[in-house]
């Protein structure tokens, strides 16, 4: 089972459990269908990045008050800061099908969510090279609604890097993004390398959350 798959079993609530070949199957489907749909495109910046006290963080003009994200960023000097997104055309198909076929929808917004992480983590990619090339090396991204990451910061980032015009995305009044499979991360930028590069649920704080890994 590759990666992609893994995850998104993950998302479909398995947990440890064994998944059966039917579902396997829809879940290779529905990847063949994403594929060819998805409009994928992402922007980032590289901000200098400053911790002062009480847990804030400053990111260029971003100030924001967070305990897990101070502790993730503890050692950095600089920062990138991202959005995503997979494009609306993906919601438009999930949309029709929770009208005509709710399991599939189910299945299809568990492989969007899992090839929307695959696509960022190879953008990464892209980010760790540019950092290497300044000295520096990645911390794991962590996005808005993480920990106590306010979520209501997610206006502020889509202004920071022009989204609405640059990629297609916007937020909602309740900060929600749309499209909805699209994502917002920082990601620290360390002279100090780290021994173990951990990522998403193993920096969040929900240890209740049923997706975790």
């Amino acid at each position: 089972m590759d990666t992609r798959t893994k995850e998104a079993v993950r998302y479909l609530g398995y947990g440890r459990h064994a998944v059966d070949d039917h579902t396997l199957a829809l879940i290779g489907e529905a990847f063949e269908e994403l594929d060819l749909m998805a409009a994928k495109r992402i922007v980032y910046r590289i901000f200098g990045l400053t911790l002062k006290e009480q847990d804030c963080v400053v990111i260029g003009d971003l100030c924001i008050r967070s305990r897990s994200l101070s502790k993730n960023l503890k050692g950095c000097d600089m920062a990138a800061v991202l959005g995503a997104t997979l494009g609306i055309e993906i919601d438009m198909y999930m949309k029709k099908l929770s009208i005509t076929n709710m399991a599939k929808a189910v299945i299809v917004q568990s492989c969007a969510a899992a090839l929307l992480e695959e696509y960022v983590d190879s953008c990464q990619l892209e980010i760790e090279q540019e950092a290497k090339e300044r000295g520096l090396y990645l911390r794991p991204r962590f996005s808005p609604g993480y920990g106590d990451f306010p979520i209501e910061h997610q206006e502020q980032i889509l202004r920071m890097l022009d989204t609405a015009k640059k990629i297609g995305l916007t937020m909602t009044g309740s900060s929600m993004l749309t499209p909805t499979k699209s994502v917002t991360a920082v990601i620290g930028m360390s002279r100090i390398k780290e021994p173990c590069h951990r990522k998403g649920c193993e920096m969040c704080g929900m240890t209740d959350c049923p997706y975790r890994r």
